[in-house]
């Protein structure tokens, strides 16, 4: 009885994970995504028995657009081609085999083949092709105009509809061209938040070995598994925020700092970067050593002490070619973070933006810290440290 209680508790579907708005905003898409495609075929093809304004299969197109927009089931190319190729299997069928049920059965399965091989996978383009098989006279009088019309009409408006319906509710849509972003970065090195700890190409391989269609992109799950990992960090090693790690005696400059001042504070402290704050402590840049060098030109190395001298150098007369303040060379914005972000944060920021230096804010948004590549080393180092300990 135990195991047969188990099996029927593997009905119960899992719990919904997404909030109040995201149901609203789907449902409300859906809604708003028929309506228009249904009005629009009607000034398209104007009112006929012969063309139907709307097809069953539209509504379960809908429920991906506009409930699962970033599925690969959900993009242009699935409904658009997943469509109309079911389409033109189901007129054919209805058309050439006699029997109902064998022609129905026919369009099915083999619509599922065609989907495939073209990569254009669409649950709802199955109905499609039953829809043509089972349109009795209709499909026999309409015969291959069923695929233009309502068929390919009603698809594309439903993407369009479902385009602008997305990207307005900050959904991207396409989700395609986020995934061919991530495909091309796959071919690169691996960013240290990547190697953090497993790589696409174990992802992959998990991918083969597994062998079902994912109703997720790749770049989805990847992101996911990574938030994962991340998180378990956070729930092995405890909340160490970066109000734990900073150096809080943090050494900045204004916007109106003289280069020459700003350059002995960093040679006088043995550090690479200065915040720029102003009058109410707040950071409105960042200056490094690397900002010197690179408008001092001091890339070629030939006379470099000579060149970094003349730069820094105040200017005595009215005009200056040159920059003379910090404000001139410092980056803006700078990449900042809160006092309470976990150490974990830090590692996307400092990857993502090639930055060695983070100043830290309090709630009020002003300096309070600043927290380095070596900080967050020993940080992760110590907690690594204590993670043995504790398992011994």
């Amino acid at each position: 009885m135990t195991k047969v209680w188990f099996w029927l508790k593997s009905f119960s579907p899992e719990p919904v994970t997404v909030n109040k708005v995201e149901r609203f905003r789907a449902s409300v898409g859906a809604l708003i995504g028929i309506l228009l495609t249904g009005l629009l075929t009607y000034f398209v093809i104007s009112p006929s028995n012969m063309f139907p304004l709307l097809i069953a299969p539209m509504g379960a197109s809908a429920v991906l657009l506009f409930a699962l927009p970033s599925s690969p089931l959900a993009q242009p190319w699935s409904i658009i081609g997943g469509n109309i190729v079911s389409a033109l299997i189901g007129v054919t069928c209805a058309l050439w085999v006699k029997d109902i049920v064998l022609a129905a059965a026919l369009a099915a399965g083999i619509s599922i083949a065609a989907m495939f091989a073209l990569r254009c996978l669409h649950p709802p383009s199955g109905a499609v092709a039953l829809t043509a098989v089972l349109g009795g006279s209709v499909i026999h009088t309409q015969g291959y105009a069923f695929v233009i019309f309502p068929v390919a009409v009603n698809s594309l408006l439903l993407l369009l509809v479902a385009i602008v319906f997305n990207n307005l509710t900050h959904h991207p849509y396409p989700h395609g061209s986020k995934q061919k972003a991530i495909d091309a970065h796959l071919a690169k090195d691996h960013s240290p938040e990547q190697r953090f700890g497993f790589v696409p190409d174990d992802l992959n391989d998990v991918l083969k070995h597994y062998n079902e269609v994912l109703d997720i992109s790749r770049g989805d799950l990847q992101n996911l598994f990574q938030q994962a990992e991340l998180h378990a960090y956070r729930r092995r090693f405890g909340e160490i925020s970066c109000a734990d790690i900073m150096s809080k005696d943090v050494v900045s400059v204004e916007f109106g700092t003289s280069l020459e001042e700003a350059w002995a504070l960093l040679r006088k402290h043995n550090i690479k970067a200065l915040p720029v704050i102003d009058r109410a402590n707040r950071v409105i840049g960042i200056v490094t050593q690397i900002d010197f060098m690179r408008h001092a030109d001091l890339e070629v190395y030939e006379g470099f002490d000579s060149k970094l001298k003349r730069f820094i150098k105040s200017t005595t007369t009215v005009h200056s070619k040159k920059p003379e303040v910090i404000g001139q060379i410092m980056t803006s914005p700078a990449i900042t973070s809160k006092m309470d972000m976990h150490i974990t944060g830090l590692i996307p920021l400092m990857s993502q933006h090639n930055v060695h230096h983070i100043p830290v804010l309090n709630p009020e948004r002003r300096l309070v810290g600043i927290v380095t590549q070596s900080d967050l080393v020993v940080s992760l180092y110590q907690g690594k440290l204590g993670e043995m300990k504790d398992s011994t």
